[in-house]
């Protein structure tokens, strides 16, 4: 449960803001939508590869 405390006379748009936030790092849409669909195995262990590919590109970019 999201708990966003508002102060006296805090404007409920700030209010919003820190609520969505804080729903953001829960990852509670992402995954949702990883659920909506079955992913293979070998399907995952793929994009796991490429994505650490990726990464490892970057850092090399970087050094």
């Amino acid at each position: 449960m999201i708990v966003v405390p508002v102060k006296e006379g805090e404007n409920i748009e700030r209010a919003l803001k820190k609520f969505k936030r804080k729903f953001e790092k829960t990852g509670v849409m992402k995954e949702l939508r990883a659920r909506q669909q079955f992913d293979k195995p070998s399907v995952l262990k793929r994009l796991a590869k490429e994505r650490a590919i990726y990464v490892q590109k970057l850092n090399r970019i970087e050094d």
